[in-house]
This record gives C-alpha cells, sequence and structure tokens, in this order.
C-alpha cells in the first residue's frame, strides 16, 4: 500500500526484523491513535489509503454471530438493536458478511423504507441499497486503516463514499467511522466508535466535518463454542 524508496529498503528490511509484532502493531496504530485524538475537529484528507478489492480483516474472536446493540450515550437517539456476522472467506481470514450486517443496521434505522442490501460481486467494499420511493443508496469504502494493538484491541476506520439515486440529483457525500474494539470476555466485545460525514468530493476533496457523531456499541455472541 506503500511505495519505498529504493535507498531505503535495506534498512527497512533490517529494522523490521529487529521490531517485534507489538512494536510492528503499534506502528500500524500510530495513524489511528492520532486521528482519536484530534476529535472532533477531523478534516479531509484523511490518513486513510485506498483499500482497492481488499476486504476489512478481523481478528479471529469476531467469527460468529452477535447481537449487536448501538448506544448513544447522548441520550438524544434510542438503542439499536440488530444482529451482525462473521466468517471465514476463502483464505481462512475473518471478514464480516458486509451485505447482511448493512441490511440488519439498516432495518433497524429504517424499517420497511428499507428493501433490499446487495454486495457487488467484483467489490466486496462495495453494497448497493434499493429503498422505498424508487431510491438507491450506493456505498463503497474509498479509504481504510487497521491495526491490533493487542490480543483483545482491535481499531479500524473507514472512509465510505455514500450516493442516493432517486428523483431529482444523486445526494452525495462522505461518511468516515472509526471504531476501537476490545474483547473483554469469550462472549462479549465491546467498542467505541467516532463518526463523521463529509461534503461531496465534487465541493472539493479537503474539507471539515459537517457533522459529528460518537457511539457505544456491544456485541454479545449468539453462537457458541467459537474460539476466544
Amino acid at each position: 500500500m506503500e511505495i519505498a524508496l529504493l535507498r531505503g529498503c535495506c534498512l527497512a528490511a533490517l529494522l523490521l526484523l529487529l521490531q517485534t509484532p507489538m512494536a510492528l502493531a503499534a506502528s500500524a496504530a500510530e495513524p489511528l491513535e492520532q486521528r482519536l485524538a484530534s476529535w472532533p475537529s477531523w478534516s479531509l484528507p484523511a490518513p486513510l489509503p485506498r483499500p482497492g478489492q481488499r476486504d476489512l480483516l478481523y481478528p479471529e474472536w469476531f467469527a460468529g454471530r452477535w447481537q449487536a446493540t448501538n448506544h448513544d450515550p447522548s441520550g438524544a437517539e434510542p438503542d439499536l438493536h440488530y444482529e451482525v456476522r462473521f466468517s471465514a472467506n476463502p483464505q481462512g481470514q475473518v471478514v464480516g458478511d458486509r451485505a447482511f450486517n448493512a441490511a440488519a443496521i439498516g432495518a433497524a434505522l429504517l424499517g420497511d423504507q428499507l428493501l433490499q442490501v446487495r454486495n457487488d460481486p467484483l467489490n466486496p467494499n462495495r453494497q448497493l441499497a434499493l429503498l422505498a420511493g424508487d431510491q438507491r443508496l450506493e456505498s463503497t469504502v474509498v479509504g481504510r486503516r487497521s491495526a491490533q494493538t493487542s490480543e483483545r484491541c482491535f481499531l479500524a476506520d473507514e472512509l465510505a463514499l455514500q450516493v442516493v439515486h432517486g428523483p431529482g440529483d444523486p445526494r452525495v457525500s462522505r461518511v468516515e467511522t472509526l471504531s476501537r474494539y476490545q474483547l473483554v470476555g469469550p462472549d462479549r466485545i465491546e467498542a467505541e466508535q467516532w463518526q463523521a460525514s463529509y461534503g461531496s468530493p465534487a465541493d472539493g476533496l479537503a474539507g471539515a466535518a459537517r457533522r459529528s457523531w460518537r457511539g457505544q456499541l456491544v456485541l454479545e455472541r449468539l453462537d457458541q463454542g467459537r474460539p476466544t
């Protein structure tokens, strides 16, 4: 994801050999910790490389089915309850069931207004949601960074481009979500989440967040016997 200068390759290789896995994790997490420290004064561009067609990989302890509860600490919004799933891809890496999870979250938020969510078969980072009123929401992850900082802590930050198609001109926005997950027991994951929305890229690639939100997420295992 980054192109190293040829002159520094040998030195970089030596440093990698000397670093422990925890040191590597700390190095990978540093941009995310800096991003978190700047909350709520977020702006674009964000330190998030383009993911291409690579999916977000989770620690093994995410594998399985979970009952999710989203909580707004301010009390302005009611709790949301829905199910999410994570499973192994053909390479044995744990990924989210994006279409299922997006549909579950969308149903909790929108109810009958959400009709269907489909994955792009060529790109795991793109989903299409069909909405009532002849509307379609196209969501594509255009930036991502993640790091597992310890055996029980995982950070992930994603920037999504969202386009609503329907009557009238398309409505375009960008949404960034940073999550810090903590495994607190074999059947429970707790997370803090920070989110910001930005205007359309047509208004400029750089710019300050227009709206910010902070919340909490709890995942409680629905299946048993999964690895911890």
